[in-house]
């Protein structure tokens, strides 16, 4: 290797630059020159820097992270691969073609007559959505044609009777025509339409059957995060003797709320227990079993606690029997927990 050096040399009166050719040094001083670089603390290390780390030992850095032997995550429980799979399948029906719901609906039917046609709700499918995603409402011109033979010319409309939230899954009635929709409703506003719900609650309810007939009122929560929850605003109160009930005057904004409910059976601190509500307030099943009953709705993350929006806790012996860790128990929602078979706690 040629190491000699040329040098620029100005004369900055004239403007002139003249080069000359410096000679090497020879080898064996080139050599000790190398060593005592290579011998040289580096750069930032007298004043305690970390050394600068090369791409080599970065590569290698992670080539043993990744030779690591990592954690096995325990096998899911049967319970857990059911729930899973119904998800999964709930949430492809919440994407697929409105065709292909349709034959899914057309599938579940449970009942039908010259009025009224009842079908089994998907869970995660909305009844209608303004935003234009598949919804059972937009698919139910195709439903009718599939129930009366798609070669059979025919009139005959499917419309949407008392309405289910998207994530509840159940029995869903839909009339043959607007005059039965409205005979429907009229029955519904006077009690003459019975809806039963079932659910899974953590705790037993005492007594095991009632009516509970608390109003509900929205209220504010204070504290780090604020928000918003439907609460019970009752109508008696203890009186200052502690002995007896006196009644105080119903708050403006609150709503009546009636529910009926009985255990059906309960096992390991739960309950399946067996709804029946006389009104339709916003998360009313949901508030009389967490506020009134102290027994919340599996899963049920917002009323489990009042003060604060946090993950249900779970007594050891449930978490036990779900298969869950306490830390991933925000999966678990009110209406995923109807997945599970009772049974099996």
């Amino acid at each position: 290797m040629n190491c000699c050096r040329r040098i620029a040399c100005r004369d900055f009166t004239s403007g002139l630059v003249a080069f000359s050719r410096v000679k090497p040094p020879t080898h064996s001083r080139c050599r000790s020159h190398a060593a005592a670089a290579a011998a040289k603390p580096a750069t930032g290390s007298d004043t305690g820097e970390k050394p600068r780390l090369r791409a080599i030992d970065l590569a290698r850095k992670v080539q043993q992270e990744k030779s690591k032997p990592q954690a096995e995550e325990p096998p899911l429980s049967g319970q857990q691969k059911r729930v899973m799979e119904l998800k999964r399948f709930s949430l492809q029906l919440q994407h697929v073609h409105p065709n292909v719901l349709a034959k899914h609906l057309h599938r579940g039917v449970l009942y039908q007559d010259k009025d009224v046609v009842v079908i089994n709700k998907p869970y995660g499918v909305p009844v209608r959505d303004d935003s234009g995603a598949t919804s059972i409402a937009s698919v139910l011109p195709v439903l009718s044609k599939m129930m009366d033979g798609v070669k059979v010319k025919s009139e005959t409309q499917l419309f949407p009777c008392l309405k289910l939230e998207k994530e509840t899954t159940g029995v869903f009635m839909l009339a043959r025509s607007e005059k039965i929709v409205e005979h429907i409703l009229d029955l519904n506003r006077n009690n003459q339409v019975e809806r039963k719900y079932w659910v899974i609650t953590v705790g037993v309810p005492v007594p095991s059957e009632g009516v509970i007939d608390i109003p509900i009122i929205e209220r504010e929560v204070t504290g780090s995060r604020p928000h918003y929850k439907m609460a019970l605003s009752p109508v008696f109160r203890m009186n200052d003797a502690g002995d007896g009930m006196t009644k105080v005057r119903a708050h403006r904004q609150a709503q009546p709320a009636m529910t009926k409910y009985r255990v059906l059976d309960s096992s390991s601190g739960c309950s399946l227990v067996e709804l029946q509500p006389f009104t339709g307030v916003k998360h009313q099943m949901r508030v009389h079993m967490a506020l009134a009953l102290t027994c919340p709705v599996l899963g049920d993350h917002k009323y489990s606690d009042w003060n604060k929006l946090a993950p249900q806790k779970l007594p050891e012996r449930v978490l036990d029997k779900l298969g869950l860790e306490q830390r991933k128990i925000r999966q678990l929602s009110p209406e995923s927990s109807s997945f599970f078979n009772f049974h099996d706690f």
